[in-house]
């Protein structure tokens, strides 16, 4: 809320910013906030993901380009400044741009001019430029692959967006409006909630691709949980089986394996449950603290529990 907060006060400047955090932290959200709640609300809100193209392409697809300009360019183009003129342009990732496509982006922050690409006429615009990156760009600056005097006309103001796992107290509250809408899509009457592990699970696991990989998770764990239940398991990662591939290939087929004496494998069974118990009494009966404690995901520490008889006394230590 601090965040929203600051953000719709700056909404009411006409001054580029920039917006940064890691993957997934909503800098998309945040820079269409800026627009929507600024003069420019009924104006396009136009915005390009710089990393997604080559420098020729970038410098056609911001600035557009005349017929014949280059190989296959049988028409005009309007580019993407051309199109947010009047309204908000986000260059996301903008720290991808090569110099060349910075220096043009300069121009048009500082003068409100540009040319398209194979075109000798200076075009007016006015836009209001919005940058997003999950870099940083002083650093960038310092090593030579970002400009200067552009990062000086764009951080007028400069939002930095925190990951998630500085504001835990976010999400629960995220989990569970994620989980509602989640519940609506499926056609379910309501949402049952969340089971005390799996909140734990959610509030500890420290998220480092941000609210997208809470909300997938989330998701993913209300439609594989019974409607009428409360979500138990947390399937954060979805690559997680015991036949998973190897560096991305299949394994090849084993040999036959010969079978271990009884005696060895129950003295293993015997240590890997004596271990398991150990974890559980240390975390106080949380299943979640103790598949952490063992390095084991919580879905594989809830089989080896049911496997060795151990889900009731963690029912009861909890």
């Amino acid at each position: 809320m601090d965040v929203i907060e600051r953000v719709s006060r700056l909404a009411r400047l006409d001054r580029p910013c920039l917006v940064v955090g890691e993957r997934g932290t909503g800098k998309e959200l945040i820079a269409a906030r800026l627009h929507y709640l600024s003069r420019r609300w009924d104006r396009p809100f136009v915005a390009v993901n710089c990393a997604a193209l080559s420098e020729d392409l970038l410098d056609s697809e911001l600035f557009g380009h005349e017929a014949g300009a280059f190989t296959g360019a049988r028409d005009r183009r309007i580019g993407r400044f051309e199109r947010a003129d009047g309204g908000t342009l986000l260059l996301d990732e903008v720290a991808t741009a090569s110099g060349r496509v910075q220096e043009k982006i300069l121009r048009v922050v500082e003068y409100g001019e540009m040319e398209r690409v194979g075109g000798g006429r200076t075009l007016r615009v006015d836009v209001r430029v919005i940058g997003a990156t999950n870099v940083d760009l002083p650093a960038e600056v310092a090593a030579g692959r970002f400009r200067a005097d552009l990062l000086d006309r764009l951080a007028f103001e400069v939002v930095t967006l925190p990951p998630l796992r500085a504001r835990r107290e976010d999400i629960m509250v995220l989990a569970q409006h994620f989980a509602v809408a989640m519940a609506r899509e499926l056609g379910r009457p309501l949402f049952a909630g969340f089971t005390q592990d799996a909140e734990a699970e959610l509030v500890g696991h420290a998220w480092p691709g941000n609210v997208r990989e809470l909300k997938n998770a989330v998701e993913r764990a209300v439609a594989r949980s019974p409607a009428e239940e409360p979500v138990a398991e947390i399937a954060i990662d979805p690559f997680e089986s015991p036949h998973r591939l190897a560096e991305g290939r299949a394994a090849p087929a084993p040999a036959a394996v010969e079978r271990p004496p009884a005696q060895l494998k129950a003295k293993v069974a015997g240590y890997e449950r004596r271990l398991i118990a150990e974890a559980l009494t240390a975390a106080d009966g949380n299943g979640a603290a103790a598949a952490r404690s063992l390095g084991l995901g919580y879905h594989r520490f809830r089989r080896l529990l049911a496997k060795h008889g151990l889900g009731q006394a963690a029912a009861r230590a909890s």
